[in-house]
């Protein structure tokens, strides 16, 4: 086996101290700027490589960056990550990725284990079962977080806790929109799938939609409202439910574009027609919703924004050298996609026609 190669052997190929040379590659000042070209040189040509566990002992970072997500099998926590990784590339930070698929212990795991591997900071979208006991496991390892001072900042799914910041987006004044839409296209009866109650998002999601209804002179009716999971199976089952119903919905508004594209399928096993019998709004502009047969209306998440900024959260975090207390809340203004599967009005439809991508609002 080759042996590596060391500060000291270059230091004696350049006859200099091995303090100089470990200053000079760590572009410390008191080094000339032709003695660190040496050394750099040197050691490229000798291919050294540093010991990326001492640098981190020395400066207090190692420079990585845990992120953790629900699934990563997902357009939108996909491009969060991309959006994370491009801005944190240019500042020299490796990214860790954990998934919890959905687990509150995966959850717990995760969180130890980049705790352990002494990452900089952890970005990260709650499970949707974590609980919001104060006496869960996972509430109290997000203690520990906090309590080593390691920044954490929430995007998307978050929970409220002092101290520590969130990325979001508009959830609330988004899903008004959406309703509105529905009952300026005719709809009346509109049905809404709720995502899981304790989690934020999906709470104002649902606030919403009821305001929208209020606002609009509909009465909310409880019977319309189903709790569905993100998946096209809950979408046509929740379907099922609904059409069984004396007086069933005529429109949907979404919490998912995968329990949307489940309601579709199965509305159109039943023999109605979309727009014009039924109008749907999934929400999170998975990419298959612009290239259906009948385009999807849904609302984008700007993922990608996201995690630019929620990145940019967590250096704000780590360059706070002055140990001032940092808790930022950021809304990220999100868009409507209006598409075919909620179109009756015929000047919209015409545009919608004409530009695939739809009517962003």
């Amino acid at each position: 086996m080759n042996k590596k190669t060391t500060i000291y052997d270059i230091a004696k190929v350049l006859d200099i101290t091995a303090a100089s040379v470990s200053r000079a590659l760590n572009n410390n000042p008191k080094i000339s700027e032709s003695t660190r070209k040496l050394v750099l040189e040197t050691a490229a040509k000798m291919n050294y490589k540093q010991n990326k566990l001492a640098l981190a002992l020395r400066s207090g970072k190692s420079y990585n960056v845990g992120v953790i997500v629900p699934r990563i099998d997902s357009n939108f926590f996909a491009s969060v990550i991309r959006g994370i990784e491009e801005e944190l590339y240019a500042h020299k930070y490796n990214v860790i990725i954990c998934q919890t698929h959905e687990d509150e212990k995966r959850e717990f795991e995760n969180i130890n284990t980049l705790l352990n591997a002494q990452v900089d900071g952890i970005l990260m979208s709650v499970s949707n079962f974590t609980s919001e006991s104060d006496s869960s496991e996972n509430d109290r390892i997000i203690k520990r977080v906090i309590e080593k001072n390691v920044p954490l900042i929430f995007f998307d799914r978050k929970k409220n806790i002092d101290g520590v910041s969130s990325v979001t987006i508009n959830d609330y004044d988004v899903s008004y929109l959406a309703t509105k839409h529905l009952i300026e296209q005719g709809c009346s009866r509109i049905a809404h799938f709720k995502g899981n109650q304790s989690l934020e998002i999906f709470a104002n999601r649902l606030a919403g939609y009821k305001q929208a209804l209020l606002d609009n002179g509909i009465a909310f009716n409880e019977s319309y409202v189903v709790q569905t999971k993100s998946s096209v199976e809950a979408g046509a089952l929740a379907v099922n439910a609904l059409m069984k119903l004396k007086n069933p919905p005529d429109a949907i508004f979404s919490s998912s574009d995968f329990a949307a594209l489940g309601a579709i399928q199965q509305l159109k096993k039943e023999g109605l027609r979309i727009p014009e019998d039924f109008c749907v709004v999934g929400f999170g502009n998975e990419p298959f919703t612009d290239f259906m047969e009948l385009p999807m209306s849904t609302v984008d998440q700007v993922p990608l924004e996201m995690g630019k900024m929620t990145a940019k959260v967590f250096l704000e975090h780590i360059d706070n050298t002055g140990n001032v207390k940092i808790e930022k809340k950021v809304v990220l203004t999100s868009e409507l996609n209006i598409r075919q599967s909620s179109l009756r009005s015929n000047s919209q439809a015409l545009e919608v026609v004409n530009n695939k991508k739809g009517v962003k609002i």
